[in-house]
C-alpha cells in the first residue's frame, strides 16, 4: 500500500521531556565518544549534550509519525536515506525540550518512495535548538535496496583531502545505540527480524554511523569544541554493519553564511561508500 499523501503537512507532537546527565552521557558513550565537554563539569563552558544528541529529543515526534497507521509507512521496508542536522543552540542538562515533526513530502522513487519529514525542537526559552530533515525510502513490495543516486564528480573536490579517519564498530554498538537513542527498530538488534527485512543480519543504525562522523568533525575541525559544529547533513548509500571499520574523508569546501564548510565521504573496509554527499558547517 503507497504512502498516504493525504497526510502531507500533518504534524505530530511530543510532551516537553527534560535533558538528563545520565541521557546524554549514555547518548555519547553509545557511539564512543569520550569528549570532556560531555564528561567533565570542569570544563570551561561545562557539560552540553553531543550535537548528535538531537535525535534522541525529536524522536518521539518522529516515532508518531512513523506509526501512524493513516499513513501506511511499512516500516520492514523502510530505509532511512538521508539526514540534515542545524544546530542552532547547544543543548544542556536540565533543558525542557519541546519537538514536533511535519510530513513535508512524499514523492514516488525508482523501487518505491520517498518521505521528508521536517524536525524542530525549541527549549524552555522558546529558542529554537535544531532543525532537521528525516528522509525516509520505502521499498516496494518486489525490490530489495535503495533508490539509485548520482554521485558529484570527483573533480568537483579538492585534489588531496583535508583528512582521513578511521573507526571501529562495535559488535554491541546496534545494543547500546538502541537503548541511547530509543530507536529500537529491530533490523538493528534481532537477527531474524533483519533477515526477514531481506538484510544479511543486523546493521547499525544510520544515525549512529553520522554520530561517528560527527566526532570526526569535532575532533579535528572544532578543535575538540562541540559547540562549534552548527550543521551535518548525509546520504545514507550502504549498511554498516557491527564490526565493521569505517574511514571518512573530508575536503574543504570554503565558506557559507560565515561558516567553514567541508564535504566528505565514509567507507567501509571494502572502500564502499556508506555515506556520500556529506557535509559539516563549523563556526569560524
Amino acid at each position: 500500500m503507497p504512502l498516504n499523501r493525504a497526510c502531507l503537512g500533518k504534524r505530530y507532537s511530543a510532551e516537553p521531556a527534560a535533558i538528563t546527565l545520565e541521557a546524554l552521557q549514555k547518548y555519547a558513550r553509545a557511539y564512543n565518544d569520550p569528549n570532556p565537554r560531555f564528561f567533565d563539569p570542569a570544563t570551561p563552558g561545562g557539560i552540553v549534550a553531543p550535537p548528535m544528541f538531537a535525535v534522541v529529543v525529536t524522536w518521539l515526534p518522529v516515532l508518531s509519525a512513523m506509526t501512524d497507521p493513516e499513513l501506511h509507512a511499512d516500516l520492514l521496508r523502510l530505509l532511512h536515506s538521508a539526514q540534515d542536522m542545524e544546530f542552532l543552540a547547544p543543548l544542556h542538562p536540565g533543558d525542557l525540550i519541546t519537538a514536533a515533526s511535519t510530513v513535508a513530502s512524499i514523492e514516488s522513487a525508482a523501487g518505491g518512495e520517498t518521505m521528508a519529514l521536517s524536525l524542530e525542537a525549541q527549549n524552555q526559552l522558546g529558542q529554537t535548538v535544531n532543525r532537521t530533515t528525516f528522509t525516509v525510502f520505502i521499498r516496494g513490495r518486489r525490490d530489495t535496496g535503495a533508490p539509485t543516486e548520482s554521485r558529484a564528480p570527483a573533480a568537483a573536490r579538492a585534489p588531496r583531502p583535508l583528512l582521513v579517519v578511521a573507526q571501529t564498530i562495535d559488535p554491541d554498538q546496534t545494543f547500546r545505540y538502541a537503548e541511547a537513542s530509543g530507536d529500537r527498530n529491530p533490523i538493528h538488534v534481532d537477527h531474524n527480524v533483519a533477515k526477514m527485512a531481506g538484510l544479511p543480519g543486523i546493521i547499525v543504525h544510520g544515525l549512529c554511523t553520522m554520530a561517528f562522523t560527527s566526532k570526526v568533525m569535532i575532533d579535528n575541525l572544532c578543535a575538540g569544541d562541540p559547540t562549534r559544529l552548527k550543521r551535518l547533513g548525509v546520504r545514507f548509500s550502504r549498511p554498516v554493519f557491527p564490526g565493521d571499520t569505517i574511514a571518512t574523508t573530508v575536503w574543504p569546501a570554503g565558506t557559507r553564511a560565515g561558516r567553514h564548510t567541508f564535504t566528505y565521504e565514509t567507507c567501509n573496509a571494502e572502500g564502499l561508500a556508506v555515506i556520500r554527499d556529506g557535509i559539516a558547517e563549523v563556526d569560524a
